[in-house]
């Protein structure tokens, strides 16, 4: 009778995950993401203007590298 809500109950994928905000690895300047950064997304710091890959790791964090 329920079977068909039993995969609500599993957590999403790390790399499903939306991200709000990041800090920049070179300059430690907090950025916001109105649109939210998911794994695979290229999103540029507001302070210093460096270019990043954003990747997210299997334990759900935000990991950062340039391109």
């Amino acid at each position: 009778m329920y079977d068909d809500f039993d995969d609500d109950d599993d957590p999403p994928d790390p790399g499903e995950r939306v991200f709000r905000e990041f800090d920049c690895p070179e300059c430690n300047a907090n950025n916001p993401a109105d649109d939210g950064i998911k794994s695979g997304d290229e999103v540029i710091c507001h302070w210093c203007s460096r270019t990043y890959v954003a990747r997210a790791t299997s334990e759900g964090r935000l990991k950062l590298r340039e391109p």
